[in-house]
């Protein structure tokens, strides 16, 4: 089963993407204490964080084109869902459970049209 070049492929791609998660790791474990890496141990992940909720509100429209609220995938579920993360992790601090619910009730609002 090994041999078959799907598999060797998989093998390679897995042993790739964990040797670059692993490799910052052991490249800066003598430099844990310098104030840089401190720095950004403190301040980065935050940062992405706000990247990747600006990415993902980037389409974000309140309005429909006529002056109403827009209820529709990039409107109301999109605020909803983000209301949602926002306060499941202010009260339980699980990023697990506020990005699985957050994902869950958007894409439930927009499969089941609740609020469109």
């Amino acid at each position: 089963m090994l041999l078959d070049p799907v598999w060797q492929l998989i093998v390679v791609c897995a042993l790739a993407t964990f040797a670059t998660r692993l490799l910052p790791f052991v490249a800066l474990s003598r430099q844990a204490d310098h104030p840089l890496i401190l720095h950004l141990g403190r301040y980065l992940p935050p940062a992405v964080m706000l990247i990747l909720v600006i990415y993902a509100l980037r389409d974000f429209t309140p309005l429909a084109g006529d002056w109403q609220l827009n209820m529709g995938d990039d409107g109301l579920p999109l605020v909803l869902a983000s209301l949602l993360v926002a306060g499941l992790h202010l009260w339980r601090r699980n990023a697990l459970l506020s990005i699985v619910l957050g994902t869950a009730s958007y894409m439930l609002m927009v499969q089941l049209s609740w609020v469109g």
